[in-house]
C-alpha cells in the first residue's frame, strides 16, 4: 500500500468545504462552502480564491455548458448566467422542508445535473436524490436516503457509483445515458468495519480506481478495481468532505475538508481543518461534465 501526505494549497479553513469541481476553460477549482453559502474557486497559478455568494445553503455545483453555474441549494435548483454572479431559481425541490437541504451532486455523461439531499439533523430515511435535466425539469430517482454523499460513473456512463454515507457501502446502478433513469442497486464494496472514518465524497481515475474522502478519517482512500485499498492519502484534518482531479494534466487530486461539527478544542488541535488540499498520486482523473441546461 502506498501512503501519501496531501499538502495545504489554499488555507481559507472554510466551515464545510464541499464537491469539488475542475473548470478547465478557465483552469480554476471551483468548491463550495455549504453554511458560509458562497461558490470559491481556487487559482493555481496564483493561489487566488474568489467567492460568489448563494441565496441560501449551497450542496454542490457545476459549471454550465456555455457559462454560468448550476448549484443545487437548499430549496432546488439554481444557475448562474455566463458572465453574471445573480441567482436564479430553475426547479424548486423539497421548497416545503426546510429541515433538509441537498449535500453533494455531479453532472452524468450526457450534462444532467444529479444531486441528492438530507435532513440538517441526518435522521434516518429523510432525504430523496434528485435529476435536473436539460430542460429545467427535476425527476426523483431514490426516497429513503440518509446522507446523500459522493457519486460518480464509469466511463461509458452504464454505471453509476453511490454512496449514502451510513450504509458504509459504495452501491452501483445501472445507468441510461439516453434517459437518465437508474435501476438495478445493488453492493459495490463495503468500507471495513475496522476502518475508521465514513465514505464521503468520491471521484474516478482513468485505471479504474476509486478515491474516497473519509469523513472523521483523516484521509483520502483509493479502492483499486479489485475492491482493495491500495493507496491512502493523510490529511492533517479529521473531516475529510470530497475529491477532483484537477489541473492542466488532471493528475492533481484536490481535497477539501471542514471544520464543522468539531470542538473548540478539536479546532486547536486541527489548525488547517477546513483548508484546501492537493496531493499528485501518480493518477490521472477525467474532465468534468458540464450542465447542459
Amino acid at each position: 500500500m502506498q501512503t501519501l501526505t496531501a499538502e495545504v494549497v489554499a488555507d481559507g479553513r472554510w466551515e464545510l468545504g464541499e464537491g469539488p469541481i475542475w473548470d478547465a476553460a478557465t483552469g480554476e477549482l471551483a468548491f463550495v462552502d455549504i453554511p458560509g453559502r458562497q461558490v470559491l474557486r481556487y487559482r493555481p497559478s496564483d493561489g487566488r480564491v474568489t467567492s460568489v455568494p448563494t441565496p441560501s445553503d449551497i450542496g454542490c455545483v457545476a459549471i454550465r455548458r456555455g457559462g454560468g453555474m448550476v448549484a443545487a441549494l437548499a430549496d432546488g435548483f439554481w444557475v448562474t448566467d455566463p458572465g453574471s454572479d445573480a441567482w436564479r431559481l430553475l426547479a424548486p425541490v423539497e421548497a416545503d422542508l426546510p429541515d433538509r437541504r441537498f449535500n453533494d451532486g455531479k453532472c452524468d455523461p450526457a450534462g444532467r445535473f444529479l444531486a441528492g439531499s438530507m435532513a440538517y439533523d441526518k435522521r434516518p430515511g429523510a432525504g430523496g436524490f434528485y435529476r435536473l435535466d436539460a430542460d429545467g425539469t427535476s425527476t426523483q430517482l431514490l426516497d429513503g436516503i440518509t446522507i446523500s454523499n459522493g457519486l460518480v460513473w464509469t466511463p461509458d456512463g452504464r454505471t453509476l457509483y453511490y454512496i449514502d454515507t451510513p450504509t458504509r457501502r459504495i452501491d452501483a446502478f445501472d445507468y441510461d445515458v439516453a434517459t437518465g433513469a437508474i435501476s438495478y442497486r445493488r453492493e459495490h464494496l463495503r468500507l471495513s468495519d475496522d476502518e475508521p472514518g465514513d465514505l464521503d465524497g468520491m471521484t474516478m481515475d482513468t485505471e479504474g480506481g476509486l478515491w474516497v474522502a473519509l469523513w472523521n478519517g483523516y484521509k483520502v482512500v483509493r479502492f483499486a478495481p479489485d475492491g482493495g485499498i491500495d493507496v491512502v492519502v493523510e490529511v492533517p484534518a479529521s473531516h475529510v468532505t470530497s475529491v477532483m482531479f484537477g489541473g492542466p494534466d488532471l493528475e492533481d487530486l484536490y481535497i477539501t475538508c471542514a471544520w464543522s461539527e468539531l470542538t473548540a478544542e478539536e479546532r486547536a488541535a486541527e489548525p488547517m481543518a477546513g483548508s484546501l488540499f492537493k496531493v499528485r498520486p501518480g493518477f490521472r482523473g477525467y474532465p468534468a461534465v458540464e450542465f447542459a441546461g
